[in-house]
């Protein structure tokens, strides 16, 4: 049985502790958090034992849950990883690039797994693409909430956008060549909403725009690649592909003839794959438990989490450089 220990009990701390007990194989040995309140809640709803020494807790498990404030991911893992831990880090992997810089020396140096809590890549709007060739030139994200004083500790770049740089990132493929961006602080003391253009060597760009001043919700990731046009949205969880019909693709939700100026007609086929019903939560921490078991990679390894906060600083400092120009 594998033993597990979270760090935070805040709202995304308690979702864990609920999925984590509904994961085969693995044992919520206990919390830590320093808020009274916040942990005699987890405890009257989970039945949860809370630590009130995190080196006890930390001894008493092999594989820690960071859902902490990101200010604290850095010297709650590095005290983890002193001791030989596995650890589950949420997103953003720590608070500065240096911090990010130094965990993934310390993850390779411990020997252990390390996971960084991107959980976009286990939506089953996006799993459902299954083993498609995805080749993206040009993608487009469009990432809004409405405002929520929870997260505003840090700027919408790292709050909402880094979802959808984890997610370009691990479908280009491609050294980044070039990156422009702008944002505004609107409610916040950090900016409330961006833009950002990342330009890739193979020629991809993405365009990602997230605000957290909005008065809907939208979650939308678009691919266009040179076969296709794919449509993901994460929060209906609902998928789309439309490409030429070739010989041998089986029927789409709807086929139909397109006539080329040159008379050719081209059959253009409108699918949408089955999407799953998927827990992505307990999805991501049970194939993190089961990389510990099993000896397996992770899916979002700790390198993946420093990669998409260098990227997701890039552009902060794009967003600070614009502002300066601009008189903002």
């Amino acid at each position: 049985m594998l033993k597990i220990g979270v760090f935070g009990a805040g709202h995304l701390g308690k979702i864990h502790m609920q999925q984590w007990r509904e994961v085969e194989g693995a044992h919520l040995v206990g919390f830590f958090d320093p808020d009274d309140a916040q942990a005699e809640i987890a405890i009257a709803k989970y039945a949860v034992p809370r630590f009130t020494d995190m080196e006890k807790l930390i001894a008493a498990v092999d594989a820690v849950d960071i859902v902490s404030p990101t200010t604290s991911h850095y010297n709650i893992a590095k005290i983890c990883l002193q001791n030989g831990k596995h650890l589950f880090i949420e997103k953003p992997l720590s608070h500065t690039l240096e911090e990010g810089k130094e965990l993934v020396q310390m993850v390779k140096e411990a020997n252990v797994k390390c996971q960084v809590g991107h959980v976009e890549r286990y939506n089953p709007a996006y799993l459902a693409l299954g083993d498609q060739t995805l080749q993206p030139m040009f993608i487009e994200a469009h990432r809004l909430a409405q405002f929520n004083p929870r997260g505003t500790d840090v700027s919408v770049i790292l709050d909402l956008m880094i979802h959808d740089i984890d997610i370009v990132l691990s479908l280009v493929k491609s050294p980044v060549k070039r990156i422009s961006a702008s944002g505004v602080a609107v409610l916040s003391e950090t900016a409330d909403i961006a833009n950002a253009r990342i330009e890739f060597d193979n020629g991809c760009v993405a365009n990602l725009t997230s605000s957290r001043i909005s008065l809907k919700n939208m979650r939308k990731l678009r691919l266009f690649q040179r076969d296709a046009y794919i449509g993901i949205d994460f929060l209906d969880k609902k998928t789309e592909v439309i490409r030429l019909k070739e010989e041998g693709m089986p029927p789409g939700m709807m086929d139909f003839p397109l006539e080329l100026a040159n008379g050719d007609t081209k059959i253009i086929s409108v699918q949408n794959p089955e999407v799953a019903p998927i827990n992505a939560i307990r999805m991501e921490l049970t194939e993190f438990a089961a990389s510990i078991v099993h000896d397996r990679p992770v899916r979002v390894s700790v390198y993946d989490g420093y990669q998409a906060m260098d990227v997701a600083h890039q552009v902060l400092k794009k967003m600070s450089l614009h502002a300066e120009l601009h008189n903002v």
